[in-house]
């Protein structure tokens, strides 16, 4: 027996165990650590079916298995993403907390201290799609972000706060805005009104994201792609934010744009 072959079960435990550390760092102390005790549970159990010879059960959770896998990297999508993006060699210098990361904590305990308040919000983030057109009908800010600056616009008592926010590039472009109210309302539920519906309509038309925060409940939504989620948890929340805005360094968005202008050929 070689050396190689000796020492090849040892690399194979350095590898698991490395591997283990790294998705309970991730998703420790998070909503998604629920998904991964629930994984290690199924796993046990499907363990134990096997040694037992519970031929059904086996079965049965064989199928199960097949179908979970496909339903968690959907729903899961943007916390693997950020996981995998994290997965990174270049060293610790390139770990260091940027401006973006500072804006998005500011962007999350504003949202969910105005949650907790029960204080009624409507924030468009822009991406792509220029929303100029509706930002000049409303007040224009051009303001830098901050967490301060956010609260204080929805607070019921200000002349700001009966209408939207649009943020670009962690500015605060204008207030009060009024947006289209979306004609489908299926997916909205009965206690939903019309700031939920207004989200949902300019989520319809462009490709900015949106959060609501609902008055009466105290919820936040997002609303992306004419699809509204709702009852989004702060971990979720940045990881939603953080796999869509996420900044690269430049060249790294230039050699992209320049992959995707190719494959458009």
């Amino acid at each position: 027996m070689s050396f190689f072959q000796t020492i090849t079960p040892f690399i194979e435990i350095v590898i698991i165990a490395v591997m283990i550390n790294y998705l309970l760092s991730f998703f420790w102390n998070t909503r998604s650590m629920d998904l991964m005790l629930g994984l290690f549970s199924f796993l046990v159990l499907f363990a134990i079916s096997t040694w037992l010879h519970f031929y059904i059960l086996h079965k049965i959770l064989f199928l199960v298995g097949n179908v979970a896998v496909i339903a968690i990297l959907i729903i899961f999508q943007p916390e693997l993403r950020v996981a995998l993006s994290k997965l990174s060699l270049k060293g610790k210098r390139y770990r260091e907390i940027t401006e973006f990361d500072k804006f998005l904590d500011e962007l999350a305990a504003a949202v969910y201290r105005m949650s907790d308040r029960r204080i009624g919000a409507l924030i468009v983030i822009e991406n792509e799609d220029n929303l100029d057109e509706f930002a000049r009908k409303a007040v224009m800010l051009q303001a830098h972000f901050s967490q301060e600056m956010l609260e204080s616009i929805f607070i019921t008592s200000t002349p700001l706060h009966d209408g939207a926010v649009i943020i670009r590039d962690m500015t605060i472009v204008a207030a009060a805005v009024i947006l289209p109210l979306a004609e489908d309302t299926m997916q909205l539920a009965k206690t939903m009104g019309t700031r939920h519906r207004a989200g949902l309509g300019i989520s319809q038309v462009s490709d900015s994201l949106v959060i609501v925060v609902s008055e009466e409940t105290g919820k936040v939504s997002i609303a992306r792609d004419g699809i509204m989620t709702r009852g989004v948890k702060i971990d979720r929340f940045k990881g939603i934010i953080r796999s869509i805005f996420n900044p690269t360094p430049q060249t790294t968005m230039r050699s992209r744009m320049n992959i995707k202008d190719w494959l458009r050929r």
